[in-house]
């Protein structure tokens, strides 16, 4: 299996092509509210009344601030009317927002007893933003990367579309099989994105193999571990919206966030072995198994500090708002962050196992391809 050469290459008309039809996109949806079923009203002024100081029993401090927006409505009935709308937010912004000129809005109308309109605002129209940060992306992907950012955008593409079928099938079987689902999900995970960016090639297979055992490993001690210790200090019922048994979910998203820093640091390992091996083909099964090894301690740390940080990330704001609120550490952190910190210690057994079992797979498949 040699490497298959992309026959075709992103051009600059490509890009441009993209870039013009992103824009017209941008364009259309700010002029696009006859589409929608809702009252789609844009803020054509805004009145800001004073401030309002506000101290609670943990001497948090924050203010509230009414606005009064003066809003036309785009489409429906009420099209072309100009309604005054309250609206009322903190500095907090913890569950509300202030709004600005020009910005479209989501909105409900009722008839007052004297037949005047009252509008409250339901939501911020959000399509023109969500439009111009994928058209970003897309146009950075194709600029940089050309047909493999191309690639690597279809398997997202495709991922998604995947995810969404699993999931549905899991909502049609009430949640009976959601390992089983999520298990097979995560092997056709692994084999398209790695087919798609890598292509038909030994690289590909070696990648998928290590990135299989990596993560499967790490799954099995999770479950062993979990079994021993009868889930002692781990709180399923605090995971957000959970309508179905908590603990096969849990394990389902554990799974998928293990297989995916597996599959990362698999392709940093494979790829540079296997151009150690272009470069130096005289290296014996062990040196380039030890080569690999090496290359594994070098990105072992960070890949692991980086999935710490993206889950600290997740949770630092309702850890905030547990200790401003007077809750001790204890607490905050089993509320928030337990369930959250073994799926980072998971993944970190995925990332320690991967260095072996890729080593092992590139030094024996790239000598073994020596000999014949």
């Amino acid at each position: 299996m040699s490497k298959v050469q992309p026959r075709y290459q992103v051009s600059w008309f490509t890009i441009l092509f993209v870039i013009v039809i992103g824009g017209l996109l941008c364009f259309a949806t700010q002029h696009n509210a006859a589409l929608y079923k809702a009252p789609v009203g844009q803020i054509i002024k805004v009145t800001n009344e004073k401030r309002i100081k506000q101290v609670d029993n943990f001497h948090n401090h924050d203010y509230s601030q009414k606005q009064i927006l003066k809003v036309r409505v785009l489409n429906g009935q009420y099209r072309n009317k100009t309604l005054n709308v309250q609206n009322t937010f903190s500095a907090s912004n913890a569950m509300d927002q202030a709004y600005r000129k020009n910005q479209q809005i989501f909105f409900a109308v009722q008839k007052k007893s004297d037949h005047k309109l009252q509008a409250t605002i339901t939501d911020l129209k959000r399509d023109t933003s969500i439009v111009f940060l994928s058209l970003l992306a897309i146009s950075l992907l194709l600029l940089t990367m050309k047909i493999s950012g191309f690639m690597a955008l279809l398997s997202v593409l495709l991922n998604g579309v995947l995810f969404f079928l699993a999931i549905k099938l899991d909502v049609l079987l009430q949640g009976t099989n959601v390992l089983e689902i999520f298990g097979v999900l995560a092997f056709g995970f692994a084999g398209l994105t790695l087919f798609l960016v890598l292509g038909k090639t030994k690289q590909m297979v070696v990648t998928f193999g290590a990135t299989i055992l990596g993560t499967l490993g790490s799954v099995l001690v999770t479950l062993i571990v979990l079994n021993l210790t009868h889930d002692q200090g781990l709180h399923f019922e605090t995971m957000e919206y959970v309508t179905q048994s908590p603990k096969p979910v849990f394990i389902a998203e554990t799974i998928l966030g293990s297989l995916g820093a597996v599959m990362d640091e698999s392709t940093d390992i494979i790829s540079s072995l296997f151009a150690v091996h272009r470069e130096t083909p005289d290296l014996t099964r062990r040196q380039l198994f030890l080569s690999g090894r090496e290359i594994g301690k070098s990105i072992m740390g960070p890949l692991i500090n980086v999935l710490f940080l993206i889950f600290m990330a997740d949770t630092f704001a309702m850890m905030v708002l547990y200790l401003r609120n007077g809750d001790s550490w204890g607490y905050a952190f089993t509320m928030n962050m337990s369930l959250g910190m073994v799926q980072s210690l998971v993944s970190g057994i995925g990332i320690v196992l991967a260095i072996p079992a890729a080593s092992w797979f590139a030094s024996s498949l790239l000598k073994r391809g020596d000999r014949s």
